[in-house]
């Protein structure tokens, strides 16, 4: 019921306080049983036509609509938390399965799960709650924290380790070699790289995400970070804590990013390169020195028609001749105003 919601989350409730919510949805979407959420005015047509049971709103939006509702100050941050009250993760089964194989000189928390196929190496270490889904390997001498959850299909190399509550999607890669070469007489020298990764606590990785273990130091990505799927962590990247970074974004060997940063879809931060605290790139922009004030920093053409784009980068191309022409003319128009 919603007053049952307001208990445990605050808020104020108009309306029916005794409406029954078994799930959350989109405004859209959203049915008898559901609760939906209008974190934007753009939305407004949506919620008019809602058969949603019950809507968060904020306090300004109190008069919007006359359906029961939650009011509060953030209502998508609210609606995150509705939907955690209603959907608490899956409890784990402890146990290892009989098909897993288990190296010697392990250290596996009583109420550890270890699924199917997996493979435990030499002197790794799961802590207490955590689960490691089928198919997944851990190395030697590795650690994995309390309550923390790998998907199927995870790979943590050699002596990485990850936090406490973690969550780590299928298909991620944590330890593997970072692209470490020189060049000899014409010929790639491969370099060992021989740090490790070291995750925080409260961590969560996307599905196919790498994350390649330091050169010499180690990788190391702070607690509260959220990495999307399909990311590229380089080796000796130092992520700061809670940052987070969307879909497709690449970050170059020793990079430095800062706490409580944002990285859009696609984003690429050169190697050796620092980004302050509070910085927020956008999608699809290549940041190519350091950037050492917080704000929002943007590289990218605005889109446009492939002829008008051409034209645009043609003129770019010449706008040093553009330069040079323009400071000829101001030089001509100053000599004519001091003959006057």
């Amino acid at each position: 019921m919603l007053a049952e919601i307001v208990g445990r989350l605050g808020g104020e409730v108009v309306g029916n306080p005794e409406v029954t919510i078994k799930q959350v949805a989109t405004l859209e979407s959203a049915g008898p049983g559901d609760i939906a959420f209008l974190a934007q005015r753009k939305y407004r047509p949506q919620l008019r036509a809602t058969r949603a049971a019950a809507v968060i709103l904020a306090h300004a939006e109190r008069d919007v609509t006359v359906l029961p509702r939650i009011l509060c100050a953030d209502p998508y941050l609210y609606f995150a938390r509705v939907s955690m009250l209603l959907n608490p993760p899956q409890e784990v089964e402890s146990g290892i399965h009989p098909s897993a194989v288990i190296e010697p000189g392990t250290h596996i928390a009583a109420s550890a799960r270890i699924g199917p196929g997996c493979h435990i190496g030499r002197r790794a270490e799961v802590g207490e709650g955590a689960c490691i889904d089928a198919g997944c390997a851990i190395g030697d001498d590795a650690r994995i924290g309390e309550a923390s959850r790998l998907h199927p299909s995870v790979v943590v190399y050699a002596r990485c380790v990850i936090g406490r509550r973690a969550i780590v999607h299928s298909g991620v890669v944590i330890g593997a070699d970072g692209f470490g070469i020189a060049l000899d007489a014409g010929q790639w020298l491969k370099i060992p790289q021989i740090g490790r990764v070291i995750i925080g606590d409260d961590v969560e990785i996307g599905a196919n995400t790498t994350i390649d273990r330091g050169a010499l130091d180690d990788t190391v990505i702070g607690d509260g970070v959220k990495l999307d799927n399909q990311i590229q962590i380089g080796h000796n990247v130092h992520v700061g804590a809670h940052t987070a970074m969307a879909g497709c974004v690449g970050i170059a060997g020793s990079a430095r990013v800062g706490r409580h940063c944002t990285l859009g879809g696609g984003a690429i931060v050169l190697g050796h390169l620092e980004l302050a605290d509070g910085v927020h790139i956008s999608a699809g922009t290549l940041v190519t020195k350091s950037i050492t004030r917080p704000g929002t920093y943007t590289g990218v053409y605005p889109l446009q028609e492939n002829s008008d784009w051409s034209r645009t980068a043609a003129r770019l191309r010449n706008i040093d001749r553009l330069e040079a022409r323009i400071r000829t003319l101001e030089r001509l128009v100053a000599d004519l105003h001091g003959k006057e």
